[in-house]
């Protein structure tokens, strides 16, 4: 019973950081251009669910360098490494 629950947030904790760094690398791409009117809605939505996270980086490490941003980089890399280190405390469970 316990072994089912641990499966279980394992498996969540994998899905969500994957669909978040997709999500962290599709508003990195749509900020670079200019949609249209109609995707413009999904682009607000990616903004209100991604900046939180990557404002943190930013005032954590302020790796702008000219118009580049790196915190989108460092962001997807923490959450790997996070979603990695919960994993294998699950495991020892």
């Amino acid at each position: 019973m316990v072994l089912d629950a641990v499966g279980a947030v394992e498996r969540f904790i994998v899905i969500f950081a994957t669909v978040y760094t997709f999500a962290l690398i599709l508003y990195v791409l749509t900020s670079w251009v200019q949609l249209p009117y109609s995707l413009r809605g999904a682009q607000r939505f990616l903004s209100d669910v991604c900046e939180p996270y990557l404002r943190f980086w930013r005032r954590l490490l302020p790796l702008s360098f000219g118009a580049i941003d790196f915190s989108p980089i460092v962001a997807i890399v923490a959450l790997g490494v996070f979603a990695e280190i919960i994993v294998a405390i699950l495991n020892r469970i």
